[in-house]
């Protein structure tokens, strides 16, 4: 009928206009740039099958990610890692070791949710630069507030700092109100290349 080609429509709107929505500074926790994952430090994803993510109350893409995903350039509803409750830490190798200026958090658009709702999301995150896998304190770069109300793409400066990083935490601290899971769609690093000397 005419009114789901509608639908199909405003989703297909709704997507295009969350992908346009990019910030041009080289990623350097990029998985095909040579960024990886080097661990979750006992973080539980969250592997429910009943998780799905609605589209104007169409249950459309379920949820069912590794970590890797939130390092990958995919984006799409649904394509996030999902951990259980609101706090994790992921360590991430760098493609090299940079000075880092700045962070970018990236979660699916308010406008394209059910409910206009999006619970699952980060809210306080820490980054921090480690020396080591096992630098389990870490020199913290700054402490953020992913805004739901804000862009799907959201960019933070880090303070100027003399130290350069090969390895980085990513701390998500609490959500918008999801008991169960909290969902991270991209984290991107971003910084200038120190020569290694």
């Amino acid at each position: 009928g005419g009114y789901s080609g509608d639908i199909h429509g405003i989703i297909q709107q709704a997507l295009e206009s969350f992908a346009a929505d990019r910030n041009g500074l080289p990623d350097y926790a990029l998985e095909t740039g040579g960024g990886s994952i080097l661990g979750t430090r006992c973080t539980s994803t969250y592997n429910s099958r009943s998780a799905l993510i609605s589209v104007f109350g169409i249950p459309v893409f379920s949820i069912y990610r590794s970590p890797r995903t939130i390092i990958e350039p995919s984006t799409h509803p649904g394509e996030c890692w999902a951990f259980k409750g609101d706090k994790a830490r992921v360590v991430i190798r760098l493609a090299t070791t940079i000075n880092v200026t700045s962070v970018t958090l990236e979660h699916v658009s308010k406008r394209i949710t059910l409910y206009q709702n999006i619970r699952s999301a980060p809210k306080d995150f820490a980054v921090k630069g480690l020396r080591s896998e096992f630098d389990y304190k870490g020199e913290l770069l700054g402490n953020f507030t992913y805004n739901e109300n804000g862009p799907s793409l959201q960019n933070f400066p880090i303070p100027v700092s003399e130290m350069s990083y090969r390895l980085v935490e990513f701390e998500v601290l609490s959500n918008y109100g999801n008991p169960e899971y909290t969902c991270v769609y991209r984290f991107r690093v971003h910084g200038v290349p120190v020569q290694d000397s």
